[in-house]
């Protein structure tokens, strides 16, 4: 059995039956009878129990930058760190990911998550992501409308698309640069800003709300921040004046998560082990002390309550991985 402990930034104890780091140039096929995990970061999967499988940790490296006459064209290995890339190429020049800086885990991770933050998401950037088939060791390229990128979602969460794993993922960023200052806290920097001074201003929004995993167990934002209908969002203000709400361009309306658990009353609420924090009720934390059924329960307590209260279904943002694979909350 293999510690996992310090595989995932959430910290909590378990162990794997078998163990793999994977570079893109070894070969490797899984039995489709065998439980199996694939793992990058770790910075978005909580391990709630013992792993009765075979984990893959994806480790191959390597940046390339070619350009073309609009577009800097950005290769990344899966293994590559997201923030070090972000910050790489704002070295070089290249802008455009600044907003999502400071996201923790590596670049495989970043399409199958679509991460996103403060107005981006890695779909407007990617323009294929490279892949190899787990069962077969068929390699394949998939286009941004493959990936079928949505909130939080893309088509490797899909069970016809688990079988993939993430070889490299390419960028095309464009060289005429325009900031995006819509969201949040960014929206009081100068419209002349630069995209280092934006990276910054993340950076330092992202240190103050959220824990440090070295220092604190967490998996940052643990739930999805919900999408409503606008006519349920109009009801909920009658209540709730304050409720903060971004509107989509489908008409529906995407509210702050915390905003919902935090007039619940559970900011800075601790309980076996596992807690919520309090500058930022979307994390919950691990104290050092916590177990994968007490998050299991603290989860699914907030999750219930936030029904009952607002009629909105919380979903978790954070991969729960038990015995044989994915839990569900």
């Amino acid at each position: 059995m293999f510690d996992l402990s310090q595989l995932h930034t959430f910290g909590l104890s378990a162990k794997a039956r078998n163990l793999v780091h994977w570079r893109d140039d070894s070969r490797l096929l899984i039995d489709r009878d065998e439980p199996h995990y694939i793992l990058a970061g770790g910075s978005n999967t909580v391990f709630v129990d013992d792993f009765d499988g075979t984990l893959i940790c994806v480790e191959g490296q390597g940046v390339s930058v070619t350009e073309t006459d609009t577009d800097y064209v950005v290769t990344a290995q899966a293994g590559e760190n997201w923030h070090d890339l972000v910050c790489a190429l704002l070295a070089k020049g290249i802008d455009g990911l600044e907003n999502l800086a400071l996201i923790p885990g590596t670049v495989g991770a970043a399409p199958i998550q679509n991460i996103g933050a403060y107005g981006r998401e890695l779909s407007e950037f990617c323009q294929s992501v490279d892949v190899r088939d787990k069962f077969t060791g068929e390699e394949l390229q998939l286009t941004r409308r493959e990936c079928q990128f949505g909130y939080r979602d893309s088509f490797f969460k899909r069970p016809e698309g688990q079988n993939l794993l993430v070889r490299s993922v390419t960028l095309a960023l464009p060289k005429t640069w325009r900031p995006e200052l819509s969201y949040g806290a960014l929206t009081d920097l100068s419209k002349d800003c630069t995209a280092q001074q934006i990276c910054e201003a993340v950076i330092n929004i992202r240190s103050a709300k959220l824990p440090d995993p070295e220092k604190i167990g967490n998996a940052g934002s643990f739930f999805k921040n919900p999408v409503i209908e606008a006519d349920h969002y109009d009801k909920l203000l009658a209540d709730f004046p304050a409720m903060p709400g971004h509107p989509l361009s489908d008409g529906r309306i995407k509210v702050p998560a915390a905003f919902l658990i935090d007039k619940l009353g559970y900011k800075g609420y601790e309980r076996e082990g596992i807690g919520c924090h309090a500058s930022q009720p979307l994390v919950l934390f691990n104290t050092g002390e916590g177990s994968g059924q007490a998050l299991l329960n603290m989860a699914r307590e907030i999750r219930d309550a936030v029904y009952k209260r607002f009629a909105i279904q919380l979903h978790n943002e954070v991969r729960l991985v038990g015995r044989t694979g994915l839990v569900e909350l």
